[in-house]
């Protein structure tokens, strides 16, 4: 594949329509014809030789070809960001812009608190935090859409750098006053008299949980199931509920005693961890390195 003399403007609407999975809504994102954007695509198949999309009845995926091509750009597109930064004076970390994503659990104490330490001393970095599940949080790091992820994985990631990984054991979490409150570890099936809340299938807490029940032949009816933690750990908060949480997503909550992190003895629990993760092969822009090292440090590693 020769990248020699491909226009930027092809690669960039290029990238749009993989990012899109369409023509017309990459054209409208781009705010130009669909059929300036299927020329310049048209184009760059011509000059590579190789078909780079493929049509499906509902839009166009990239071929391995195009698969290729789309790493090359998204890369290309953040080289030239980053050489723009560095050109209006952000190597002194005056200003910035760094672009997170991270499951919802890291964003209830952990990265506000960071981030809030973070610019005590660098008042002119701004940030960008996208909530999302962990296999999605992985995708917007590889696309470039994030320059860091946190999350929680259970196997290692094409294109992916960890910058930094931990335990990401699940726990229970109760209430102070919790008849459990006062044990040194817990099995799942010390759990059943009590109401328990979970989160969504999409959720590494969720799946965990549900493979090691399969495992003991438990059964569970949970009370409140929901796609947000806030609720989940309010309704551990206010009664005899129980949650599944990591530590770290909590720690200053436990810190302070407002609830309790009981180790369940459960090996399946603990078989994802934490990562901090960017793009492989990219070379973060001073902001995002300066925060990653942040980062690294609050995670303990």
């Amino acid at each position: 594949m020769h990248l020699h003399g491909i226009q930027s403007t092809a690669l960039r609407y290029f990238l749009e329509v993989v990012r899109c999975g369409s023509i017309s809504e990459a054209s409208q994102r781009l705010n130009v014809a669909a059929s300036a954007v299927s020329r310049q695509i048209a184009k760059l198949e011509r000059e590579l030789e190789t078909p780079l999309l493929e049509r499906r009845a509902r839009g166009v995926v990239p071929s391995a070809a195009g698969e290729r091509l789309a790493v090359h750009a998204r890369k290309a597109q953040l080289a030239s960001e980053q050489v723009a930064a560095e050109l209006r004076g952000l190597a002194d970390l005056r200003r910035g812009q760094v672009r997170l994503a991270a499951t919802e659990g890291f964003s209830l104490d952990f990265l506000p608190e960071v981030i809030a330490d973070f610019r005590r001393d660098f008042a002119g970095i701004h940030f960008s935090l996208d909530v999302c599940a962990p296999a999605t949080v992985t995708r917007r790091v590889q696309d470039g859409d994030a320059d860091l992820g946190l999350t929680f994985s259970l196997k290692p990631e094409p294109d992916i750098r960890v910058e930094a990984t931990q335990s990401g054991a699940i726990k229970a979490i109760v209430a102070p006053g919790h008849p459990l409150a006062g044990r040194t570890g817990l099995a799942l099936a010390d759990l059943q008299p009590y109401p328990v809340a979970l989160p969504t299938s999409d959720t590494t807490v969720r799946q965990l949980f549900d493979i090691c029940c399969g495992v003991q032949g438990l059964s569970f009816e949970p009370v409140l199931v929901s796609n947000n933690m806030q609720a989940l750990y309010r309704f551990a908060a206010l009664g005899d509920g129980v949650g599944f949480f990591n530590e770290l997503s909590l720690r200053s909550r436990l810190r302070d005693g407002q609830m309790v992190a009981l180790p369940l003895l459960d090996e399946g629990l603990a078989a994802r961890r934490v990562e901090l993760q960017s793009m492989a092969g990219r070379e973060l822009p001073p902001a995002v390195a300066a925060f990653r090292e942040v980062l690294v440090e609050a995670l303990g590693v």
